[in-house]
Formats: C-alpha cells, structure tokens, sequence
C-alpha cells in the first residue's frame, strides 16, 4: 500500500480528494489531534485539493454544537478544537470543499459547527463520481444489520425527536448520558462475536445494486473487497496511536486519495493509502 506521504512528496499536482473516517478525536488523546492537524497541513500544500472528506466519527463523542459554540473568547482560544477550526478555514480558503458526514458517535454533529471553517454537513449515503463510476460513501454502520440490538439503538438515535429531546437536556447531563451510553456499548461489544459488528454481505449487495463502488468506515477493517461484476469495497481505517509507550510513538491510519494524472476527469482513481505521523 502507498503511503500518503510519497504523494505529497513527489505527486502534490495528482491528488484531487482525500476521504477519512473513524479519527475518533477528543482532549484525552492529543496524539490523534496532532495527527489530524499534521494531515491538515499535507492537505494545504496540496495544490490541486478539491474535497476533503470526513465520513463519520470524527470525534470519539459530539454532545452538540453548544459544547464549543457557548464558549466565551478566551475558553476557545485555549481550546483543543480551535487550532483544528483554523487550519480547516484555510483550507476552505483555498478552495477545498470540506464534506462532513454523521458517525455513530458524532451524530448530533450540527451545521452550526461546520459553519466555522465553511463546511458541509452530507448526508448519507453521498453519491460520488469517480472518473466514470459512481462511488457511495456513507459510515458504514448501517450495513452491520446482524447486530439487531445496535440497528434499533441506530434509529432511536437518528430520529429528530430524539436528538432534539437530547440538545435540549443540559450539557452536564448529556455528558452524564454519553458516559452511560459508552460504558453499556462496551460491555454488549464485549460480549458480541467479531462477524456480527461487521457488514452483512447481503446490506452491501442491496446497496451495490446501482453503484460501481462502495466506500465506508466504522468497521476498523481497512481494505479493498473485490465484489461480483468487477465492484469493489473499499474499508477504510480507524486512526490508532501505535508504540504509544515508546520515545517516538506513531499514529496511523488508511485513508482515500482520489488522483487524477492529467487533470481529467475519466482518468481519475481512488486508492486507500497510509497515513503515517511520528509524535514528537
């Protein structure tokens, strides 16, 4: 698999879209900002940097927009997502669309937030053409249909009643609800067989039926399925902090890079790629 460094270094013109999942961001594990800033800034050297896409989980627990929007000034100068807000505004500057997609963990994600750097909350799942085949991009956790228990806990989270029943509760009682919520799908997770948190085979025909591609997170499975009729599925990989009690530990992750040689659009390709950042 390539690295996603090596495009930086010796293809910067080619790469036209990049797609992540599954950075599972929060203050209690710093490495993986760093890491998603470090990403950032490949991303504005980038010349030709169209998209950038962020499929899900972006943050290891989302409590509503107000948990940063009601900040005073000097809260958020100090804050951990501030730095992060920036450099997406520059981004945006320059031209690249930021897309913004719900995970199971960030679902009360709001556009308010988004609007701070210029992005855009999608929907799923998103409909994407690449060179002349028609990618669908969503989480991922909507395919795991053997998991019973969890596709109910699904819609009562998604319905609008719900969420707005939750944004209305205070902010220390959502925190003492999450914690709740993240304690008990541990244990059932615990107690679960490992194909039963994966897509059901069957959920991913029924989708691929007028797609030529399927990409998605939630899994931690990264890789490429090769399907009936020459379709793929491409996973892509959480963001895990390696080697965390040595000197320089590492954070990796696979992610979608979408190239294009010659700046056409039917030549264009995805590849799930490495991304790789030491901490210092």
């Amino acid at each position: 698999m390539q690295s996603f460094n090596h495009l930086i270094t010796t293809r910067p013109h080619e790469v036209r879209q990049v797609l992540i999942s599954d950075l599972h961001l929060s203050s209690e594990e710093p490495a993986l900002v760093q890491a998603f800033l470090a990403l950032l800034d490949d991303c504005l050297a980038l010349p030709d940097l169209k998209r950038l896409f962020i499929l899900g989980d972006w943050f290891e627990v989302w409590l509503g927009d107000d948990m940063y929007l009601s900040l005073s000034e000097e809260a958020r100068h100090v804050h951990w997502l501030t730095p992060l807000i920036v450099k997406l505004k520059n981004l945006r500057i320059q031209g690249c669309e930021i897309l913004v997609m719900h995970g199971n963990r960030d679902f009360l994600l709001g556009q308010l937030f988004c609007n701070l750097f210029g992005g855009e909350l999608i929907e799923e799942p998103y409909n994407l053409m690449v060179g002349q085949q028609h990618y669908r991009l969503e989480h991922g956790d909507a395919l795991c249909t053997d998991d019973k228990k969890y596709q109910l806990f699904r819609r009562l989270m998604r319905n609008r009643m719900t969420q707005w029943y939750l944004l209305n509760k205070p902010l220390e009682k959502r925190l003492d609800i999450a914690d709740k919520m993240r304690k008990k799908s541990q244990q059932n997770n615990a107690n679960k067989a490992a194909h039963i948190m994966d897509v059901n085979n069957g959920a991913v025909t029924d989708v691929m039926a007028d797609n030529d591609a399927l990409l998605h997170g939630h899994t931690h499975r990264p890789t490429v399925h090769q399907l009936a009729n020459d379709k793929k599925r491409y996973v892509l990989g959480d963001w895990r902090l390696l080697d965390k009690d040595k000197r320089q530990a590492k954070v990796s992750a696979v992610i979608g890079v979408v190239t294009s040689p010659e700046d056409i659009k039917d030549n264009a390709q995805l590849a799930l790629i490495e991304f790789d950042f030491n901490i210092i």
